[in-house]
């Protein structure tokens, strides 16, 4: 069985590459492996070594901590005002945060205070 922390930092590989836009395959050439490797990294099915995860920050282009950022609130409260505890593993989720944040800025705010006004409806 996967140990939580493995698949806390799987996740948080596979959240990076995901919203830079980086294929699995294209992670793994950058960093000198096979893209089956990189899957399992993503599933926690295997630990990734510090140097591995340093190469892999360095081509996520996000500094090592990054990796586990959120650990600690994950595993004290899965659930809080209604946010999925795995909201880095809702593809929907960040599919809507990656086009979130291609909307040029002026226009990002305006859609950001529509979100807050029909969520307070809600």
């Amino acid at each position: 069985m996967a140990h939580p922390v493995d698949v806390h930092v799987g996740k948080r590989i596979r959240h990076r590459r995901w919203l830079v836009g980086m294929t699995q395959q294209q992670l793994a050439e950058r960093v000198g492996i096979k893209f089956q490797q990189i899957q399992k990294y993503e599933t926690g099915a295997n630990r990734v070594s510090a140097s591995r995860l340093w190469d892999i920050a360095d081509a996520l282009e996000v500094p090592v901590n990054f990796f586990f950022e959120g650990l600690d609130a994950e595993q004290t409260d899965s659930s809080k005002e209604g946010v999925p505890a795995d909201l880095l593993g809702d593809k929907e989720a960040l599919d809507l945060v990656r086009s979130y944040y291609a909307i040029p800025e002026n226009q990002r705010r305006r859609l950001f205070e529509l979100a807050r006004v029909l969520s307070d409806v809600a």
